[in-house]
């Protein structure tokens, strides 16, 4: 299984700062050694090495991998705080945070066994990348057009359209307009030991 490749490096983003200290702690208190963590998200031990170092940046999907690895949230492992099992979200407290070109919103209460997030995916950004997982993912279409590989079929979706999908389908995201994709984007959050995520391209590309 291959890897992405390397984020680019040099100083790390503020939000993103906090990221380092927290994958350390919660691989550790989730019992698993480096190499134990790094077989699960689909990673090698030096990648994740350099992860929990600071010296590499996760892309979302990478920071929804080791969320779901850790059974917790991508707001948590970015020490976002949240008032524990409030049900409203309101607007003007959610802030945008941005992970290998995409952007993103947590609209969802912290502590739950799903996590809500609204994303912006720019044309081109990780088109490439194939994830396989346990649980499901729901998404809807806000604006523009969003091509989403599940398996083998191509499926392109458009403003309004929705999908709801077993994420141990191997998919892929990736926006079919200029100006990108906005969508909601709803996965549940399942620690599993036979958890792994493909992330690279040796899934078949038929049709891609």
């Amino acid at each position: 299984m291959s890897e992405p490749p390397d984020e680019p490096s040099g100083a790390p983003p503020e939000e993103l700062s906090t990221v380092a200290p927290r994958l350390r702690d919660l691989r550790r208190r989730s019992g698993l050694t480096l190499e134990g963590a790094a077989r699960r998200v689909g990673l090698s031990p030096a990648h994740l090495s350099r992860l929990e170092t600071n010296r590499r940046q996760p892309s979302l999907p990478m920071l929804l991998a080791l969320a779901r690895t850790y059974g917790t949230t991508v707001s948590d492992l970015l020490g976002e705080t949240a008032p524990e099992r409030d049900p409203i979200v309101r607007a003007d407290r959610t802030e945008p945070s941005e992970a290998g070109g995409w952007t993103y919103w947590t609209v969802g209460g912290a502590g739950r066994a799903m996590q809500a997030l609204r994303v912006h995916v720019p044309q081109r950004a990780q088109g490439e990348l194939v994830r396989v997982h346990p649980g499901e993912e729901w998404l809807y279409v806000l604006k523009g057009r969003l091509r989403l590989v599940l398996g083998e079929a191509v499926h392109v979706l458009d403003a309004g359209d929705a999908a709801h999908f077993d994420s141990l389908t191997p998919h892929r995201i990736a926006a079919a307009s200029r100006g990108g994709t906005d969508l909601l984007f709803v996965h549940t959050l399942l620690q599993s030991g036979a958890a792994e995520l493909c992330l690279g391209e040796d899934a078949p590309r038929r049709g891609v």
